[in-house]
C-alpha cells in the first residue's frame, strides 16, 4: 500500500498520479504500485510540485513495517537507531510554528483576573 498525500500542488500533478493512484480525498492519493512505479511517481511528484509540499509513505520490510518520505516540507523524517522519526523544527525557528509563552511565565498585562486562574491556578478569589 502506498499513500502519498499533496499540499498546494499544480492540479496537473493531480490529474497526472491518477493514472496510478485513487484519490480519495482533495490531495491524497493511495495504490499499491510496484516499487519502480513508485520510484517513478516519486521523483515525478519532486519536479513538478513547484512550492508545494509532498508526504510519500509505503509498506517495507523493516521494524516499523513503513518508511516515507518528504519534499518541501518542514519536518524531515531522521533514522534513529532503525526507527524512522519525524524531526519538527523548533517553535519560532525557520519554518516552525510561532513561539507560545512558556507555561510557567508570568500573564501578559491586560489579562482578566478570570483568565490568569484558569491558566496559572486557583488562588483565592
Amino acid at each position: 500500500m502506498t499513500v502519498l498525500i499533496l499540499t498546494n500542488c499544480p492540479s496537473g500533478l493531480r490529474g497526472f498520479l491518477t493514472r496510478w493512484l485513487q484519490e480519495i480525498s482533495p490531495g491524497v492519493f493511495i495504490g499499491t504500485p510496484s516499487a519502480r512505479l513508485r520510484e517513478v511517481i516519486w521523483a515525478e511528484v519532486r519536479q513538478y510540485a513547484h512550492q508545494g509540499r509532498a508526504l510519500l509513505t509505503y509498506q517495507t520490510d523493516t521494524e516499523q513495517g513503513y518508511t516515507f518520505r518528504t519534499h518541501d516540507h518542514a519536518w524531515h523524517p531522521v533514522d534513529h537507531e532503525g526507527l524512522t522519526l519525524i524531526h519538527r523544527p523548533a517553535p519560532g525557528g525557520p519554518g516552525g510554528p510561532s513561539r507560545s509563552p512558556a507555561a510557567g511565565s508570568p500573564p501578559a498585562t491586560g489579562w482578566s483576573k478570570a483568565a490568569k486562574r484558569r491558566r496559572f491556578g486557583g488562588g483565592s478569589r
